[in-house]
């Protein structure tokens, strides 16, 4: 079976099929680093991770024009940080209100009046760039810490996560040739200057999301006035750069004549893609991409982003590319609910990944639970549900050991043919439509099996873990096999075979390599996750030991709440420790 994925461009299931069945084209639209992303956004891009992380898998097979072709294959997954030009009312083509970096500015200023900027932060709130940079930061931190593969190859080439800053001038090579060919016209007066695209140029605009022209309504305040409306060639054109000489960030206008004289301005959210995207995934770049008439195979995104960003960027693209298409396959996991409602920072419900991590919760916990449903079906966020997940994490990790440790122990069992069968289940379900609750139902099931077969107790107690972790950190592709010699002792060897059942799975899932929190132990407590030993708990811990000796159980109860307000619980166990977890 080939994989079939949906199509949000044509809304059916299609067999994908890149241009070139050995190395795929993928591009992601990014964080706007004006703030720290929450599990919404990360939900979208893990969810784009895992078709990536499919797509490589040898088990993942893709139509071809001569035969179906397995992998594994190289994919090139680009994801783009927007630190400029976003606007804050974005529903609409031409956006309105607050660029988002502009908005920035003003919630870091009046935090650093009231002294709640974050504690790791020495932001210049009058400096957009220094904004940006702290975000994006933090972003690549919480994406490597979940697994996010292209923010990890981003550490060794930086062009698979370039900024919108750093791309202006391929904006203007766009925006300059798309003036040239009639497709775009400038608008306004001087100092508010505009292009505009015109849509009515371009007969397929509209095929990705639904929305006719004539459906369309105009943009409302922020950047584009009414004058500049009644200006336009129809009200659902959308900008691609204003003239703004008060703006923050601010670049030189387009190289064309009709830009001539113009003062400073910035671009339009919608460029930015299009120029990136093509610059990076074509061989050559965008004059290449221009000239070969250049698609790429995959573009991914939120489903917020259909319309109008995507729907902007396929207009501008295949014009500049004359090509009907600029993806030819669109991605869009839909949107996460927590607790059953939408995420809102008034209820709390909007949480960061960081957040969610200095409470304790495993990052493998928090990836698990991003990816498990579906990505067409509104997935609920909640905090039983990372409790399931935290302890399905748990248990495929010792799974994992066990089954390595009973492997050439089994009476009867030819672990492989398990495997191979598990491995055609998995891809049964993943290439249909990435089938991910399929997929975590047949490892589980697997893994009852395996765990019900009588074992040789005395052999196992003498397998040794470490070899195997050392495996597991070391090795560079999925395919070489852990090893056993005659004696026990585990050898790292391709020629022998010890199968490991994560070894094809691992890669997909992206989950048991992640680090994971581990508890911290002092005298008198056990930390867990989420809390950092310090000298003050430890003293109150000692003083409560003290009353509690005394029997002076108030003391021990005050200090029990003052511990509490301090947002840590307390449980005492076994041998006399005390347990110190986050307060949920």
């Amino acid at each position: 079976m080939t994989l079939n994925l949906y199509n949000s461009l044509t809304n059916r299931l299609e067999h994908f099929a890149p241009q070139d069945p050995d190395t795929v084209t993928f591009y992601t639209c990014g964080p706007t680093v004006y703030d720290d992303a929450h599990i919404g956004n990360f939900r979208s891009f893990l969810a784009a991770d895992l078709l990536r992380r499919w797509l490589e898998s040898p088990l993942c097979t893709l139509v071809n024009a001569k035969n179906d072709q397995s992998g594994p294959r190289k994919v090139v997954h680009v994801m783009n940080i927007t630190d400029v030009g976003h606007m804050t009312e974005d529903s609409t083509a031409d956006g309105a209100g607050q660029d988002k970096m502009e908005l920035a500015k003003q919630r870091i200023l009046e935090s650093k009046k009231s002294g709640k900027l974050p504690t790791d932060s020495q932001i210049d709130p009058t400096d957009p760039i220094a904004i940006a940079r702290f975000y994006e930061q933090r972003f690549r931190e919480d994406a490597r810490m979940l697994g996010l593969k292209v923010a990890i190859e981003a550490e060794n080439d930086p062009t698979l996560m370039p900024r919108a800053t750093d791309n202006i001038a391929g904006m203007k090579t766009v925006i300059a040739d798309l003036l040239e060919r009639g497709y775009a016209y400038t608008a306004g007066q001087p100092g508010s200057r505009a292009v505009y695209f015109d849509v009515l140029k371009f007969n397929a605009y509209g095929q990705l999301s639904g929305n006719t022209i004539d459906a369309l309504q105009s943009g409302a305040g922020g950047r584009v006035d009414d004058s500049q409306q009644q200006e336009k060639h129809h009200q659902s054109d959308f900008l691609l750069w204003k003239e703004d000489p008060s703006h923050t960030m601010k670049w030189d206008a387009p190289d064309h004549p009709s830009c001539q004289g113009w003062d400073q301005g910035y671009p339009g959210w919608h460029i930015e893609c299009t120029a990136m995207a093509l610059d990076r995934l074509v061989d050559g770049g965008l004059d290449a991409a221009a000239k070969k008439h250049a698609a790429i195979d995959l573009h991914s995104g939120g489903e917020d982003n259909i319309f109008p960003h995507h729907e902007c960027e396929i207009a501008q693209s295949c014009c500049f590319t004359s090509n009907d298409r600029f993806a030819n396959h669109w991605f869009h996991p839909r949107f996460l609910m927590v607790e059953g409602e939408k995420m809102s920072k008034s209820k709390g419900t909007m949480h960061t990944v960081r957040e969610l991590v200095a409470k304790g919760i495993d990052p493998a916990a928090i990836r698990l639970e991003l990816i498990k449903t579906h990505y067409r079906a509104n997935a609920d966020f909640s905090m039983q549900g990372l409790k399931d997940s935290e302890r399905m994490v748990k248990r495929w990790r010792e799974s994992r050991y066990e089954i390595a440790r009973r492997a050439y122990a089994l009476v009867g069992t030819d672990f492989r043919i398990t495997f191979r069968l598990l491995h055609k289940e998995i891809a049964a379900y993943m290439n249909d439509d990435l089938n991910i609750a399929g997929m975590i139902g047949s490892i589980n099931s697997t893994i009852r099996h395996i765990l019900d077969k009588p074992f040789d107790e005395q052999r196992v107690e003498n397998f040794d873990n470490s070899a195997i972790d050392n495996y597991w950190s070391t090795r560079p592709v999925a395919g070489n096999r852990i090893a056993h010699g005659h004696d026990g002792n585990v050898n790292l060897s391709p020629d022998n075979h010890l199968p490991d059942l994560f070894e094809f799975i691992e890669p997909v899932l992206g989950l048991l390599s992640l680090k994971h929190l581990d508890a911290a132990v002092t005298d008198i407590a056990l930390y867990q996750p989420g809390v950092t030993p310090s000298d003050e708990i430890e003293s109150l811990l000692t003083s409560r030991r003290q009353a509690k000796e005394a029997k002076d159980f108030a003391a021990a109860d005050s200090i029990r709440d003052q511990l509490s307000e301090m947002g840590l619980s307390i449980m005492d166990k076994p041998g006399g420790k005390v347990e110190v977890a986050p307060k949920n």
